[in-house]
């Protein structure tokens, strides 16, 4: 029996984005196909987390394949050399690297997909996307895919150490069109409030604004440079002081972005995704400002949720400027929440189970830092 007619015979669900036990069933239908069992916690509410396999390649530019081309043609005529990451592996910052990943895909043809980095990899500034064969666009998964799964990665401020099996990015399955609409997002915010109190701006999503008021003192954090490794495997064992420079609040409520660097901020707003939906931040319209929030953008449903503890949590913002100094001011709106609604209601919601490092945040750092 066919992957589509297992998941039609299983899970009869509406269209949405589907949740973990869904995940699980299209797993076990063989819709994805991954190299070895799952961790524990790889399945998240309404993402699974995707694990790099054995090889890298440093390849000489970034590149889509196009309608012709697998990833591995285009890595055979553009690699510089190959990386095993069985022992671990560095990837130095300014440098391209391919991944195989050890999930596969052989998606029914009414079922598409979505990647982001994680909210983890996306507070290291690692650059990551992920590619099909064939493929015209970065991070999306065309309805009925059948092949591998490869991640682009491109630390940007810190250079990182990786290995067979570490999670760099996180994949979304999506059946039909479940976006809400500008009145449906107005209507869900009128029930619970999405970002805070008061009537926001929902035209393109839910507006989400910068908070340089301060957070017990501080507005946010600088990266450093020329720094040691981070190992994204080990939360919780890298000193911040050496990584990072604290911004101190001085009243102005204004940040100047220098070009090149990288910030740690935090919304104004806090964040409620109800537990019947998901959302994803997008970068505000680059035509009101030349710098670039947000590369991890899955919020999973109860994230900032007060039935699992989440209550007033904040979404940290990944910022770099462009090519100019800019100047970003207190409550400027920097990038907008796009609210999906669920196939189906998740077995557990974000903050109820392991893996839920950011619940009830404000100004928070990633998990590997102390």
């Amino acid at each position: 029996m066919s992957a589509s007619a297992d998941m039609r015979d299983g899970t009869d669900m509406r269209d949405g984005i589907l949740p973990a036990q869904a995940i699980a069933a299209l797993t076990g239908a063989g819709g994805i196909r991954p190299a070895s069992a799952y961790a524990p916690d790889q399945i998240q509410p309404a993402s699974l987390d995707l694990r790099l396999g054995d090889r890298a390649f440093r390849v000489r530019t970034s590149f889509l394949p196009g309608t012709t081309r697998t990833v591995q043609a285009c890595v055979d005529r553009l690699s510089l050399h190959a990386i095993d990451l069985r022992p671990g592996a560095v990837l130095e910052t300014g440098c391209v690297y391919i991944a195989a990943l050890q999930e596969a895909l052989a998606l029914p043809p009414d079922l598409a997909a979505s990647a982001n980095p994680k909210s983890s990899t996306g507070r290291i500034d690692v650059f990551t996307r992920v590619i099909t064969d064939r493929g015209e666009a970065f991070d999306q998964v065309e309805p009925g895919y059948t092949g591998p799964l490869y991640a682009e990665i491109s630390p940007r401020t810190f250079p990182v150490l990786v290995r067979t099996g570490s999670r760099l990015s996180q994949i979304r399955f999506r059946r039909g069109q479940p976006r809400l609409t500008e009145a449906e997002l107005a209507a869900l915010h009128a029930r619970a409030p999405l970002v805070g109190a008061g009537t926001p701006s929902f035209q393109g999503g839910v507006a989400v604004s910068v908070d340089l008021s301060g957070f017990d003192g501080l507005i946010g954090y600088r990266a450093k440079r020329h720094t040691g490794l981070v190992d994204v495997d080990a939360p919780g064992r890298h000193r911040a002081a050496e990584f990072w420079e604290p911004l101190a609040a001085d009243g102005s409520g204004s940040l100047i972005l220098d070009p090149g660097q990288f910030y740690i901020l935090a919304s104004k707003e806090s964040v409620t995704v109800p537990p019947d939906h998901a959302a994803e931040m997008v970068p505000f319209d680059p035509l009101v400002g030349e710098f670039r929030v947000h590369y991890a953008g899955f919020f999973d449903p109860g994230f900032g949720h007060a039935s699992v503890g989440g209550a007033g949590a904040r979404a940290v913002l990944e910022v770099r400027s462009r090519d100019v100094p800019f100047l970003l001011e207190d409550g400027q709106i920097v990038g907008r929440l796009v609210y999906e609604r669920m196939a189906d209601l998740p077995e557990t919601l974000y903050g109820a189970g392991a893996g839920s490092n950011y619940q009830a945040q404000g100004l928070k750092l990633s998990k590997h830092f102390v």
